[in-house]
């Protein structure tokens, strides 16, 4: 166990140490503001303060874990060995910024409470960062930290045995559509017919009634293609359903459909199934309440998590109806554009409100690459370069890999040509 002495042991302090300490490295952490008793623990131990009490192990503290709300912070980037760090903290610390503070800020998404330009569906872009801005989205700089104050630590007691943690890999697939042509409903169809008719597109009038006559397979019916693959690697994939009600926003199939249902049920037998959020949901929580219920009746199981409709967080009003839900999980957190890591992690971490400055239970799952992202990349080789080298930054810190998928990317539509391949590099690496 990590004794950490500290003046002021604040919710920020804990969550954070146990963020670090124990989710990331495996380390039991406790605290004391008594001096005495950290003077008598002989085990691992560290000081968080302003100066050292002696020569222990001590991290000088910034004075963000100690403080409320939030305020105007004015700090710098600096480049660390191979990776970035900002809150700088001075000669006496064993460690040359304050990695807590740090950590805290990312994993708080601090940056998202505070003024920002968002884009035209409301959503924080990835170029309104602190990581895009200075050039570190693409490390897992959290995890990268954690393993540096591992090492510093394992310097100062050599004689403490460490845990260690292994790669792996959580594959979502997104299912915001279950088919293109076949179940949408007469009127979704002819809607359609007739919009393919005005804009010319013959190819696909011949195609919508080749797949409604059952001369050809709707393009987004690749359950088949992925169950297979399920059944063949050892990652458990994550589906999500979207079962909200028809709407401008999501074009859904209703869930009085049969077909519909026996799907859901069917991958529930195979993956695990979470909610899709529906655009509706977002700002209301009855219509999300509704929705759980709804995905909960039709599989007979507890939904294992939720994504949020278009890959949006309004925070912290999403994921406090997620935890007055009672909803375990989010998979939401990550960048539609961009490859790479919106909170600095690759681990799970809980969600802090910092309005009511309290850790909640729902655990944050961030996703490190959406399939759309690798659409600005034209090669296959491009593509799967970048897929290694997002891959090759999580397993030196042997973190989660979570992309996220949807179950169109694996039909035989020209921009996803690649991306099969590209899965199975995924599962298969």
């Amino acid at each position: 166990m990590l004794l950490v002495y500290t003046p002021q042991i604040t919710p920020r302090v804990k969550y954070t140490f146990k963020q670090v300490c124990t989710r990331i490295l495996g380390i039991s952490v406790s605290f004391t503001s008594t001096i005495e008793d950290f003077i008598a623990h002989d085990s691992l131990k560290m000081s968080y303060a302003k100066q050292p009490l002696g020569n222990e192990f001590f991290v000088r503290s910034h004075d963000l874990l100690f403080e409320n709300g939030l305020n105007d912070l004015e700090f710098k980037v600096y480049k660390w060995e191979d990776t970035k760090c900002f809150f700088i903290n001075g000669e006496l610390s064993h460690l040359p910024f304050d990695i807590f503070s740090a950590t805290f800020y990312l994993l708080s998404r601090y940056e998202e409470y505070l003024p920002h330009v968002k884009d035209e569906y409301g959503r924080f872009m990835a170029t309104e960062s602190l990581a895009f801005q200075n050039d570190f989205l693409h490390q897992p700089v959290v995890d990268i930290w954690a393993n540096r104050f591992k090492k510093a630590l394992q310097e100062k007691f050599p004689d403490f045995e460490f845990q260690e943690k292994t790669y792996k890999v959580k594959p979502v697939i997104d299912v915001p559509l279950a088919f293109k042509h076949k179940h949408i409903g007469f009127f979704n169809s002819l809607t359609g017919f007739v919009k393919d008719i005005l804009n010319f597109k013959i190819k696909d009038v011949y195609l919508r009634i080749s797949v409604l006559l059952g001369f050809k397979r709707d393009s987004y019916n690749t359950y088949k293609y992925i169950i297979n693959r399920q059944k063949k690697s050892k990652s458990k994939f994550l589906f999500f359903f979207l079962v909200g009600d028809y709407s401008s926003h999501d074009k859904t199939i209703s869930v009085q459909n049969q077909y519909y249902v026996s799907l859901i049920k069917h991958i529930s037998d195979y993956c695990s199934i979470g909610l899709k959020t529906s655009y509706e949901a977002l700002s209301s929580i009855s219509e999300l309440k509704k929705e759980k219920k709804r995905l909960e009746l039709i599989t007979n199981k507890n939904i294992i998590g939720s994504r949020q409709s278009f890959s949006k967080v309004n925070l912290p009003e999403a994921y406090r109806n997620l935890v007055e839900l009672e909803i375990p999980e989010d998979y939401t957190m990550g960048y539609i554009d961009y490859l790479g890591f919106r909170a600095g992690t690759c681990s799970p971490f809980l969600f802090y409100d910092l309005d009511f400055e309290i850790q909640t239970p729902l655990k944050i799952n961030s996703y490190q690459m959406l399939d759309y992202a690798l659409l600005k990349t034209n090669s296959l080789l491009d593509k799967q370069q970048k897929v290694a080298q997002l891959v090759n930054e999580i397993k030196k810190v042997n973190g989660t890999f979570i992309p996220v998928f949807h179950n169109y990317t694996f039909s035989d539509e020209l921009q996803w040509i690649h991306f099969k391949s590209l899965f199975k590099q995924i599962i298969n690496d």
